[in-house]
């Protein structure tokens, strides 16, 4: 037996609600118009709302594919399943080795870059420790000052 006062249809009373709920808070308006378009799936009672609810969880987890989801089912026809096995397990070595080779540019890059920085900061101490020019010109003077 139902017994709920509001039933999930478009009724004068859940209308009103609706709006309503519109009008004080938008999300409560979502939830009453959520309820009159797929409360009737729930049934009413908790146990049925409970129980869409994670089938509707576990429908939406076995439709999400991606390339670290991939799961492979059965077609029936093992030449094919075969084949498939095959060219997943080449692919997968491919895209190791890609992800080696980009690895290993990757270091020969930070090696680059740290020569260059090596390169530039021994530049910069032999610049830094070489004599001035002006130096020497005031060593001349002073000794040109003394005649």
């Amino acid at each position: 037996m139902n017994s709920a006062i509001i039933k999930p249809a478009w009724s004068p009373i859940t209308i009103a609600l609706m709006v309503l709920g519109f009008i004080i808070f938008w999300p409560l308006g979502m939830a009453v118009l959520a309820y009159i378009l797929w409360g009737e799936y729930m049934g009413g009672s908790r146990e049925k709302a409970e129980s869409w609810i994670a089938s509707q969880k576990g429908s939406f987890k076995s439709r999400r594919c991606g390339p670290r989801h991939y799961r492979a089912s059965a077609t029936g026809n093992a030449a094919f399943d075969e084949y498939r096995d095959e060219q997943l397990k080449r692919l997968n070595e491919e895209r190791r080795k890609l992800e080696e080779d980009r690895e290993a540019f990757e270091e020969h890059l930070a090696n680059l870059h740290k020569a260059r920085d090596r390169e530039e900061f021994d530049r910069f101490m032999r610049d830094r420790n070489a004599p001035r020019p002006d130096e020497n010109r005031n060593d001349d003077s002073g000794e040109r000052q003394g005649y």
